[in-house]
């Protein structure tokens, strides 16, 4: 039995879990956890401002860690370690709390083990199956990244595609900022999109069909402020012909990225954007023709969570890894360092 502490705060969620490696079913291996939104906060500006989300999380962390380990009837000294996000994400989030992290396990006397926030998402699967083996295929959307990734093992990644511009859950915020729908944008844009014709706006599939294995959503994006700022289409289409655009593209992407492997045990996707369920409905059925299981975690592992670093901790824990106390807070931090650089600016590893 090994009960983990894990802390996140590397965007604009602030959350602190308790997982129990040993227990069987997601239900039971999430002892407790707890997570502030900053929506509120955010949703004047459109987007996250980090100042604003730092001050949060110094404000938020100590009290939700708190409240989580009283729901999970535990101490610090029940612990067997402390996972604290340690990047990318934005610096300031981060090393709060990191260095939260950080001051328990010392105080403490219980092992550090700082985790990649994009290890986090791409183990979650694990937590929520514990059938899914080594190696599996990752497809990784979020509001800040968006890849696929060859997941051989804890700590061993090839990245096979990565975004050349923006990241998909950033057009999908963006989207729903051109269409004055608030933040968060991404489930404002699926609620819309129900509501739409995804055939009524004819938008652009950027890198479709091409042999280039990268994402590119930047000319999307664009595409839809042409749309509104055109007049001649209805929200709800131009919504629904965003989305279909989008799941196009993230399907050519993996289905050309499937056709690289061999010996998968699974087509896995992770990260914020997996909540959609248009996009999960389309991944399922690329993985059915690939021969393939596909693995989804519950929508709320998808998002920004304590539960899934919790997690990736307990998987490194079991590997007898820690982390010394000196170790800095990260703002770029890719899963596969060795992978080579995608053309393009802004790529976020």
């Amino acid at each position: 039995m090994a009960l983990i502490l894990g802390i996140e705060s590397s965007c604009d969620e602030s959350a602190a879990a308790v997982i129990d490696s040993s227990a069987a079913g997601f239900a039971a291996r999430v002892v407790a956890q707890h997570i502030a939104s900053q929506d509120e906060a955010h949703r004047p500006y459109g987007g996250v401002v980090p100042e604003i989300a730092a001050r949060a999380h110094v404000e938020k962390l100590s009290p939700l860690i708190a409240a989580t380990l009283s729901d999970a009837g535990l101490t610090l000294d029940d612990l067997d370690a402390v996972a604290a996000t340690a990047g990318p994400g934005l610096i300031g989030g981060v090393m709060v709390g990191l260095v939260t992290g950080k001051a328990l396990a010392m105080a403490a006397g219980k092992p550090l083990i700082a985790i990649n926030h994009l290890e986090g998402h791409a183990l979650s699967p694990r937590l929520a199956d514990p059938t899914l083996a080594f190696p599996y295929c990752l497809l990784l959307v979020s509001g800040g990244h968006c890849q696929i990734v060859e997941v051989r093992g804890v700590g061993d990644y090839r990245r096979l595609a990565t975004t050349i511009d923006d990241a998909l859950g950033e057009a999908f915020d963006k989207t729903a900022k051109i269409l004055g729908l608030g933040y968060p944008g991404g489930p404002a844009v699926e609620r819309l999109a129900l509501q739409g014709d995804p055939r009524a706006v004819p938008l652009p599939r950027p890198l479709l069909g091409s042999d280039e294995p990268h994402f590119s959503f930047a000319g999307l994006k664009s595409a839809v402020m042409r749309a509104k700022l055109a007049g001649a289409h209805a929200d709800a289409d131009i919504a629904a012909a965003f989305q279909q655009a989008a799941i196009d593209c993230v399907l050519d992407r993996t289905r050309r990225a499937l056709t690289t492997l061999s010996g998968m045990t699974a087509l896995v996707v992770a990260g914020g954007v997996a909540a959609n369920a248009a996009m999960r409905a389309a991944l399922e059925g690329l993985a059915a023709d690939a021969g393939l299981r596909f693995v989804a975690p519950p929508p709320a592992l998808c998002t920004d969570n304590a539960a899934m670093i919790a997690w990736a901790g307990a998987e490194r824990f079991a590997l007898g890894q820690d982390d010394p106390l000196d170790l800095a807070a990260r703002p770029r931090w890719p899963l596969d360092e060795q992978a080579t650089p995608a053309r393009g600016a802004g790529v976020k590893g």
